[in-house]
């Protein structure tokens, strides 16, 4: 359940742990968090071999293989705190990061989403996350990135 071979640690309550333990009770607690049925996603080790990434997902994917929601005008979450984020880090002004996904955050949608070739709907589907994570990756900490 990742885009772009990126963990998704934003969807949800996540864990990244046992950094410091062997590769045998890594294997273990990966085993338990599985078999427990809390975790929605446990990452495979050939994604985190030196730790133990799991979190719960709180809403269905937009991508068929994970990441985030699909967010439109109206959504009220930390997904759409991320989204501003991505959007304000690549210079398209959302007017805050307050997660609320109302007429500015549309509006920057809609440009970025033009920028790129994208349907300019205004709707945060799987084709705009990916072109969102593929752009703000790498850009490092500007004046309006959340660190």
């Amino acid at each position: 359940m990742d885009i772009l071979g990126q963990s998704q640690h934003y969807a949800g309550t996540a864990f990244d742990v046992a950094q410091l333990w062997t590769n045998e009770r890594r294997a273990a607690l990966r085993i338990s968090a599985i078999n427990s049925g809390v975790w929605s996603y446990v990452e495979p080790v050939s994604i985190s071999p030196t730790w133990v990434h799991f979190d719960r997902r709180q809403k269905p994917p937009a991508c068929s293989s994970g990441g985030y929601p699909t967010l439109r005008r109206g959504s009220l979450s930390v997904y759409v705190l991320i989204l501003q984020d991505g959007l304000n880090t690549l210079g398209f002004t959302t007017g805050g990061l307050d997660g609320i996904f109302g007429n500015r955050t549309f509006e920057a949608v809609k440009a970025y989403q033009t920028s790129r070739g994208l349907a300019s709907d205004g709707i945060v589907g799987c084709n705009t996350w990916r072109s969102l994570q593929e752009n703000v990756i790498g850009i490092g900490r500007t004046s309006t990135t959340l660190d």
